[in-house]
């Protein structure tokens, strides 16, 4: 093991050892270089005659760059689109989301937690979490609608079982018993289990209640009191995106330094919740089970994220944190992002709306949804993939299929005065293939 390593695995055990049993091998492992990234940040502070250590190409004190591209990117300084970002991210854009995090989080008030480190977008945080936390066999536990991609990271690229447990319960609210009943039983057969909450839930557009919310976090201190080790991660995919009753915030802030055996994850990002999907720009906090400031816990974790990121990717595009920081500082910020929220909001309550004209009863029923971008429909009558293709093939009209009865309809691509024509048209293909 790398000396680096086990100087951060030592910080571990001396400060919240149970971080350190829920690493995985590679977690252990990691480690920030001090190589030329660290020789790089010495002479950028003291080498005023040359500095020949980081490799771009300058001119006239600043960097290289084409003038076609500039041409197109004029509003912007040189030095903050075309050199490299440092491996954590730019420092300003890191203040800001930690800010924007406690203004849009009550409940993170008062709690400590690290600063967010930037990743490309979540994916490359639920990457980070798999590398760093999970080994093969380990037991990640989620509901049974869940993202398929969640699949690949943790089970085909890092050997994770999944535990499913029901979504919902039969009345249509969450089903946090069985949320429980399944962690439990994984808490008695490996010691360890990774639990994923990702609400706004894609696909079902589902955030629980105030008090479902309390149950699953209850739920979750009271394993973790009996002796698991917890990572629990917020996927905050969608966070903002709350239309009706449910939860306003990230649960992040309610596990928060909750037990010594919880780590809580949270991973947001820009991509969804400012519009900007293909910036690919996101973020990776943590926050241990310690009532008091941990600052060599924070450290350390920091710095194995920054060595996985270093390793897969070296770092993350700068442009895009630049143009997030421009947005985050502007004084319409707030003001054009609540006019994007309302018509998302219009267009849920539509499809609410449509779907509860008793119209369709003969073909489908509704799962509970009140956020996000996402609906789904449970089939009674017909296979949602036949139901799926034969939609392109007659009527051009594109969905997603998930299992045989499942229809996952995107509300937030659908203009509002077409979400009616939507669903007589699936109805009609219900109806050709019945």
């Amino acid at each position: 093991m790398n000396p680096l390593a086990q100087e951060l695995n030592d910080q571990l055990a001396q400060h919240s050892p149970h971080v350190l049993e829920m690493l995985s091998d590679l977690g252990k492992n990691l480690f920030f270089p001090k190589g030329i990234l660290t020789q790089s940040a010495e002479a950028k502070d003291k080498a005023h005659k040359f500095n020949a250590t980081i490799g771009i190409a300058t001119e006239k004190g600043g960097p290289m760059y084409l003038q076609c591209i500039q041409d197109k990117l004029s509003a912007f300084d040189p030095k903050d689109i075309y050199t490299y970002a440092p491996p954590a991210g730019k420092p300003e854009l890191r203040a800001l989301w930690r800010e924007k995090m406690l203004r849009e989080n009550p409940s993170q008030q008062g709690k400590h937690f690290s600063n967010p480190v930037v990743t490309n977008a979540l994916t490359h945080g639920l990457s980070i979490v798999a590398d760093m936390f999970v080994d093969k066999g380990d037991h990640l536990v989620l509901p049974d609608m869940l993202w398929g991609n969640y699949n690949l990271t943790f089970g085909t690229c890092s050997g994770a079982i999944v535990k499913k447990y029901p979504t919902f319960t039969v009345t249509g609210g969450y089903d946090v018993d069985a949320f429980k009943a399944v962690l439990k039983n994984t808490a008695e057969e490996k010691g360890k289990a990774i639990v994923l909450l990702n609400f706004p839930n894609n696909p079902s557009g589902y955030t629980p209640t105030v008090a479902e919310g309390d149950a699953i976090v209850a739920a979750i201190k009271e394993v973790a009191e009996g002796g698991c080790n917890i990572v629990a991660i917020t996927d905050d995919a969608y966070f903002g995106l709350f239309y009706e009753d449910s939860l306003k915030e990230s649960l992040f802030g309610k596990l928060a330094n909750l037990h010594p055996r919880i780590l809580t994850i949270k991973l947001d990002g820009a991509t969804k919740e400012e519009f900007v999907w293909g910036f690919r720009t996101g973020f990776i906090t943590f926050a241990d089970g310690n009532e008091y400031e941990n600052t060599p816990v924070m450290t350390a974790l920091e710095k194995k994220t920054m060595g996985i990121i270093r390793a897969r990717i070296s770092n993350c595009p700068h442009p895009s944190q630049t143009f997030v920081i421009e947005a985050l500082r502007s004084p319409d910020f707030l003001a054009q992002k609540e006019e994007k929220l309302q018509v998302m909001k219009g267009r849920a309550l539509q499809t609410k709306k449509v779907l509860d004209s008793g119209k369709y009863g003969s073909a489908w029923e509704y799962y509970p949804f009140n956020s996000g971008y996402f609906m789904c429909l449970k089939l009674k009558t017909v296979d949602a993939e036949k139901l799926r293709l034969h939609l392109l093939d007659k009527y051009g009209v594109g969905a997603i299929s998930i299992g045989k009865t499942d229809l996952r309809i995107a509300f937030s691509c659908i203009a509002k005065e077409d979400i009616q024509e939507l669903f007589d048209i699936i109805y009609k293909a219900v109806q050709d293939l019945s």
